[in-house]
């Protein structure tokens, strides 16, 4: 896991002054290093078991496997590994094609097939699982996507989830889930049972803000008020063009039922559909995004 940064400042005019002198005058950070560095402690805290953190919009474009597979890159990024990111759609989603690929495509079905080999905690080993999930590189973390065989009849219902949950909790410290646009499915009502931290995605639109904002009402009204109350709420920017007064709009409402709102930028390559390559994105959008990963350790 890499250390946290100390001492005088590595970012900005600080950092320059210090090696245009030689060390001889060493500034200490100023704020925007000063929170980077706090963002980076709050992803590194030490957790007291696995967790679980749930992605959640019932509704297609929202961007619920972005902000799953950017939480799983910053979280694999800063903590050194042991994260995945699950698709948990009960039939096909589309994290496994935002990923970076490998040689094998197994899924989440092919594991459940298959996880009588790990039911022996003495003998199953992480390695064990490389036939399952993809690894994304420097990102240092694992994807698990969901049925991708156009043949397929397979369907992942409630008792699946919670296999494959007790299973691979086992093996990984930070699981990041994928949810698919049916709040009724039984798979999604287990990804909601297992969550410690659930975030609302949204992107600066009326019909996905519409729709983040019913998941939330419906969650409240089921019994999940307390896992509301602890919510991370996510809104990112659909264009270049921001449009303000919907983004304050959304920002009053969110924030009085969440308890946190924070928005990430537009990045064109981030909508383009493509495999998300993290060491290709902006600097403004990964701190974004640490930020967000940070709120949602702070809430673990």
């Amino acid at each position: 896991r890499p250390a946290p940064a100390a001492g005088p400042a590595e970012q900005g005019w600080q950092a320059t002054v210090r090696r245009l002198t030689g060390g001889l005058v060493a500034p200490g950070p100023g704020p925007a290093e000063r929170a980077r560095r706090a963002a980076v402690a709050a992803v590194q805290r030490t957790f007291d078991g696995p967790k679980t953190v749930v992605v959640i919009n019932p509704k297609g474009g929202a961007h619920k496997t972005t902000a799953t597979m950017m939480l799983a890159s910053t979280f694999g990024v800063h903590r050194g590994g042991y994260t995945l990111a699950w698709d948990n759609n009960e039939t096909r989603g589309t994290l496994g094609w935002r990923s970076q690929q490998s040689q094998h495509h197994r899924t989440a079905v092919d594991l459940l097939q298959d996880l009588h080999r790990f039911e022996d905690a003495g003998s199953a080993r992480v390695g064990d699982l490389d036939t399952y999930v993809r690894a994304q590189g420097s990102a240092q973390f694992d994807v698990l996507a969901s049925d991708e065989d156009a043949a397929s009849a397979a369907s992942i219902d409630a008792f699946a989830f919670r296999s494959l949950h007790r299973t691979l909790s086992r093996f990984y410290r930070v699981m990041v889930v994928d949810t698919g646009n049916n709040m009724r499915a039984s798979n999604w009502q287990a990804a909601i049972e297992a969550a410690d931290q659930v975030v609302i995605v949204s992107t600066v639109r009326e019909d996905t803000a519409q729709s983040a904002a019913w998941a939330v009402d419906a969650l409240r009204a089921t019994g999940h008020e307390d896992l509301v109350r602890r919510a991370v709420t996510v809104l990112s920017a659909p264009a270049a063009q921001r449009d303000d007064a919907l983004a304050d709009r959304l920002h009053q409402h969110f924030g009085r039922l969440t308890r946190v709102v924070l928005e990430v930028p537009y990045d064109a390559s981030l909508v383009t559909g493509r495999p998300i390559d993290y060491d290709a994105l902006s600097q403004q959008t990964r701190d974004a995004w640490l930020h967000v990963t940070a709120a949602v350790a702070e809430g673990l």
